[in-house]
């Protein structure tokens, strides 16, 4: 039997629960149902694949309908110690072979990969000890010789090497960071010191992140212990941040924190070493399980989406003719990475074995340079001591600069976590940050002092602008006066975090700085948009907090209706760029999205229209439209209201819902605040450099295939579409047809 005629893909999730399973799950059937294959999903992981009988279960469309925004599994797991034997193997592949199933995916962290290899590796054991048992015939043997494996990471740990993130990991420094927090705000109001113990096993991940993203004072992970005597190094550091206003402290210790011998680092003994060495009021919280639950976040929606589509897809594509070994499929530099299970198995679980030989460095680059990047800039931060001091220096020498920072367009949230990173790293490098409130406006009328960082420190985790913000556009008139500003309060580099508008005013500095020579300063752009239309970047500050905070409203819209027949029209911001309404179709399952970079018309609108009431007829709930802002002059979302209404027929009522401002607020998220951090660093060292050089280049920032890229201002004209107010290029658009293939109205067709 080949391939085309025997097409029969299995799904099982496996060891932890992880928040974004049920969307791979979900892209997984949907996807190899669209190709023709039939599919099984397993129920309980490997236990349910020894015991078979209703535990495998055949999936249509509509066995995957409203799971995407349910956390853990929809067909549950656990931990199998019988799959770990040859007997147990043994019953599973027989129960494979019952159902003709040659592909098999695997969600799950390394220990259930390591068992999907082993059963790989000697499938042709099982094979020939069933057929001399007689409990299979020679022609079932044939028709399933092969056993194709795909791995789809689902830890919260993010302890697999060759993938940036594991399924999970952005869900649960959600749910940390939250924690943090609001543990913040009771640290402050009783002036403690919080000790906070995160999950991990043996990987520092979620500790290091959840540090650099909440301002910790301290951080403890197994990768990289402290050197001797930092329990006085840890004491210290809080008795300065206490001298200098800051009246609690935050400590984050991985739960396999280790010291320089190996030793267990709890959260204990911290807190014994607080108390009897400075008298320090420190309280100890384990997050324990709360990491782990919960709805995913719009990130692990949209990964586990992409990752199991290509999933199916290696199976699709894969010759006949050659023996297939079992793979993973990862995110690296957000791109799809594909690569060997077995070899990615074993350096995982070398890591362990390294740690317990204390080659700290060794683990350290395993880890890869992103993880040592955050562990260094953390390092930095630490050291890079608060002033309450507001008064402008005057300059006696070149040694010390002048570096301004400025927020301009609509507020994002992450724009505070830039403007402290630019603060805390010029720091670092012997230099001053001046503030400029309220924009270019601020900037024209002098509205420019010394950043308290004190008082920055206890904003950081708001949304807003800590600075003030707004969207004005220089004139020409303008620049002369901008030109006297820089040269009164002896600004040498000027950092942009910011919008469109931000860009533009820049760009406009850049032209006219042959008629003012003052305006020859070095300055660097920072992408900071929830509407992600930076030329030069996949991602802007602020797009994610505005993305997830969306998805948490519509996931709620949802369920409000859950028993009624309804069709929700959610508008959402972006004006002409699409991201916003695009990702928020992919994380909720919209069944249409509306984009101002398609053209619509009447046809596709009835088009939608007949599904609908086909969906409907055949007992559909719920659907849900998402529609970008400016999609369309004309057809707005209370003419879309109207038209659905009037051609449902009875079938459906119609909703809508505008969310407007409600998508800029909030706390960022950790994505944001690290993206900050990241692009921040990039524009300080920019800025550092060209002080050496003598520089005054002007360059804008971006984040592309996870590496922060520079780019010369000259090329800004040339990456964005001028009347539309977006990129050129939008990577995002490249799933497009993904989102499409998804819709939930197939269940019913």
């Amino acid at each position: 039997m080949t391939q085309q005629q025997n097409k029969a893909i299995a799904i099982l999730t496996s060891g932890g629960d992880a928040p974004g399973m049920n969307a791979a799950l979900r892209s997984a059937v949907r996807t190899a149902l669209n190709l023709k294959f039939k599919v099984y999903a397993i129920f309980e992981g490997y236990e349910g694949l020894i015991r078979g009988g209703n535990l495998i279960q055949e999936f249509n469309w509509a066995s995957v309908g409203g799971i995407l925004s349910l956390g853990g599994t929809a067909i549950g797991t656990a931990r199998s110690m019988e799959f770990q034997t040859f007997e147990g193997r043994l019953k599973a592949a027989k129960n494979l072979i019952d159902r003709n199933i040659t592909n098999l995916i695997v969600i799950g962290g390394d220990g259930s990969l390591s068992g999907a290899n082993s059963l790989a590796k000697k499938w042709n054991q099982y094979l020939e000890k069933l057929l001399q048992e007689k409990q299979i015939t020679p022609q079932q043997a044939h028709n399933n010789s092969q056993l194709s494996i795909v791995g789809l990471v689902g830890s919260i740990d993010n302890d697999m090497v060759n993938t940036d993130m594991t399924i999970g990991t952005d869900s649960a420094l959600h749910r940390i960071v939250e924690a943090i927090d609001a543990i913040n705000d009771t640290a402050a109001s009783h002036h403690r010191t919080f000790i906070i113990e995160v999950m991990g096993r043996n990987c520092g991940y979620l500790a290091l992140a959840s540090a650099l993203a909440t301002s910790a004072e301290f951080v403890l992970i197994p990768e990289n212990p402290p050197a001797e005597g930092w329990e006085d190094d840890m004491c210290e550091l809080i008795q300065n941040n206490n001298m200098l206003g800051r009246n609690h402290s935050i400590i984050i210790v991985a739960e396999g924190a280790l010291d320089q011998n190996g030793d267990r680092i709890t959260s204990q003994y911290i807190k014994d070493v607080l108390s009897e060495k400075i008298n320090c009021d420190a309280r100890i919280t384990i997050l324990g399980h709360v990491q782990r639950g919960g709805s995913p976040s719009a990130f692990d929606r949209y990964m586990s989406t992409v990752l199991g589509y290509k999933a199916v897809n290696i199976f699709h594509d894969k010759s006949d003719n050659i023996e297939a070994e079992p793979k993973i499929v990862g995110l690296k530099n957000n791109r799809l990475n594909v690569f060997p299970l077995a070899d990615a198995v074993k350096q995982t679980k070398a890591i362990p074995e390294t740690l317990k030989k204390r080659d700290f460095s060794s683990v350290m680059a395993l880890r890869g340079g992103h993880f040592e990047d955050m562990y260094e800039i953390f390092k930095i931060f630490s050291r890079a001591l608060p002033h309450k001091d507001t008064t402008i220096p005057k300059l006696v020498n070149d040694s010390k600069k002048n570096i301004a920072v400025i927020n301009c367009g609509w507020s994002a949230s992450g724009m505070n976590t830039a403007v402290k990173t630019a603060l805390r790293l010029a720091i670092h490098k012997g230099h001053n940050i001046l503030g400029i409130n309220n924009g270019f406006s601020g900037f024209l009328n002098r509205e420019i002092s010394l950043i308290n960082n004190v008082k920055l420190e206890e904003y950081c985790a708001n949304g807003g602008s800590f600075l003030g913000t707004n969207r004005d556009i220089l004139d020409k008139v303008t620049f002369c006066q901008l030109a006297n500003v820089i040269k009164e309060y002896q600004i040498d580099a000027l950092i942009m975090i910011g919008g469109l508008s931000g860009y533009i005013n820049v760009y406009n500095i850049y032209l006219s700085r042959e008629q003012h020579p003052e305006l020859k300063i070095p300055i660097i752009c920072v992408p900071a948009t929830i509407n992600n239309n930076i030329p030069g970047t996949e991602f802007c500050i602020g797009a994610d907090t505005a993305l997830n905070t969306i998805v948490n409203a519509v996931d709620k819209i949802k369920y409000s209706s859950a028993n009624h027949r309804r069709t929700f029209i959610v508008e959402v911001m972006g004006r002409k760029c699409g991201y916003l309404a695009m990702m928020t179709g992919l994380a909720t399952g919209a069944e249409y999205i509306y984009l101002p970079e398609e053209s619509l018309d009447l046809e596709d609108f009835q088009k939608d229209i007949k599904e609908l009431n086909h969906a409907f007829a055949n007992n559909r709930k719920i659907a849900l439209i998402v529609r970008n802002e400016e999609a369309n002059d004309i057809y707005d979302t209370d003419f879309l209201r109207k038209l659905y209404q009037r051609e449902s027929k009875g079938l459906f009522d119609v909703r809508t819902s505008i969310l407007g401002p409600l998508q800029q607020g909030g706390r960022p998220t950790v994505f944001d605040r690290i993206t900050a951090i990241k692009l921040v660093d990039k524009a300080v060292d920019l800025i550092d450099d060209a002080f050496d050089d003598k520089n005054k280049d002007i360059k804008f920032l971006g984040l592309i295939g996870g590496k922060v890229i520079s780019h010369d201002i000259e090329h800004f004209k040339n990456m964005v579409h001028v009347h539309n107010d977006r990129p050129k290029d939008q990577w995002w658009m490249k799933i497009r047809d993904i989102v499409k293939l998804l819709s939930s109205y197939r269940e019913n067709n």
